[in-house]
């Protein structure tokens, strides 16, 4: 029996994907599970395995197509076995208009009077001295005729260095950041959170425990017991209903090659700091070398992405769709901070909650900020 290959669905929003490349040729034997073609989609590079044994008789999605989901990208099957007829996508090309050749023109260029000094200003800013008015003796141009033809708005025309198709995972990233804007009213709320403890906590599991322990792990685990007690941000609202979770599935944002993906771990609310170390540094690997799988990338329910590596004090995160809430994480920096009176400098981290305003309000929001700051600064260790 001729099975079809499909183009899956590797996450709620997502309503198609990218032929990469296939691994096999038309007329190739493949086996059940086996890597049969490179795909991208939700923010991922996935392999898809072969649904079936046999010969790989057609291959319908060709590279670099985009196709919908659920649609027909091939077909396995027994060599002689007939197959039924599909719509081919095809790779949209846009060709150049024709070449005219027109016959060549002798230009005879005008003699433009300027001074030299008029004339660097305007190379220098790509302005062409045709357009400027000389106010100089027989309409010479002076430095001050380029000044002011500036000053005017003169636009200097910009050079193009390089054109980058928007396909693939950085189409995925546009159209689900636009979407998220698009659709979720975001307000963003910060709190400037004293990190002393998130330090001695990191350092505590190293030396004890000889546990590899991350300032975003300890921040997962935190966050996710806030979610466990506050279940309202845990949520989506879908068909006009809002849905509170059960599981909490904490996302972490991960930059690779100018993209931006998402694995997720699962349950975090139930798993000891250090089992959070260990599957988020398993994830990031995999994510940095486009090998997460389709149930790796799925079922967020909440996310964190941290930008304090790259410098960054605070930023206002978009929400990833379908979830209520992100959570944005600058770096940690010493600051001025009073304490008992007086100024002293500590080690703080500001945190932005970026939440979907149609499932909940600024209170709630505040009150998660808070009971997350109380977690995060509270002394002691902290269940593990």
């Amino acid at each position: 029996m001729v099975v079809e290959v499909v183009m899956p669905k590797l996450g709620i929003t997502m309503e198609s994907g990218t032929v990469v490349k296939w691994y096999k040729k038309e007329g190739d034997k493949v086996e059940k599970g086996e890597p049969l073609v490179e795909i991208i989609g939700e923010k991922v590079t996935y392999d898809l395995e072969a649904p079936a044994s046999g010969v790989l008789r057609k291959i319908i999605g060709k590279a670099e197509t985009e196709v919908p989901v659920s649609q027909i990208i091939g077909f396995i099957g027994k060599p002689d076995e007939p197959l039924p007829e599909v719509e081919i996508p095809v790779k949209v090309e846009v060709k150049p208009p024709p070449q005219v050749e027109v016959p060549a023109k002798v230009e005879v260029r005008e003699e433009i009077r300027a001074s030299p000094l008029a004339k660097r200003i305007a190379k220098e800013q790509g302005i062409d001295l045709r357009q400027v008015v000389g106010t100089g003796p027989g309409g010479r141009i002076t430095e001050e005729d380029v000044k002011k033809f500036i000053e005017k708005g003169a636009v200097r025309e910009r050079r193009v260095k390089q054109v980058i198709p928007l396909i693939g995972v950085r189409k995925t990233i546009a159209d689900r950041m636009a979407l998220s804007a698009r659709n979720s009213p975001r307000i963003t709320l910060m709190v400037e959170v004293d990190a002393s403890e998130m330090i001695r906590l990191r350092s505590q599991m190293k030396d004890f425990e000889g546990a590899d322990v991350s300032l975003t792990d300890i921040l997962v685990k935190d966050v996710a017991r806030v979610l466990e007690d506050d279940p309202i941000i845990n949520s989506t609202l879908e068909n006009g209903q809002i849905k509170i979770f059960e599981d909490v599935n904490v996302g972490i944002a991960v930059a690779r090659e100018g993209a931006l993906v998402v694995p997720v771990i699962r349950n975090a609310n139930k798993k000891p700091l250090t089992e959070i170390a260990a599957v988020s540094k398993t994830l990031i690997d995999k994510a940095r070398k486009g090998a997460l799988s389709k149930e790796e990338i799925s079922g967020g329910t909440f996310t964190v992405t941290n930008l304090g590596t790259s410098g960054v004090d605070s930023f206002t995160p978009l929400i990833n769709p379908p979830e209520c809430a992100i959570l944005g994480v600058g770096r940690i920096a010493e600051r001025p901070v009073v304490s008992e009176g007086r100024i002293v400098p500590k080690p703080t981290v500001i945190l932005s909650l970026s939440f979907d305003h149609r499932i909940t309000d600024g209170v709630p929001a505040a009150q998660f900020l808070q009971r997350l700051k109380e977690l995060l600064e509270r002394p002691g260790l902290k269940e593990k």
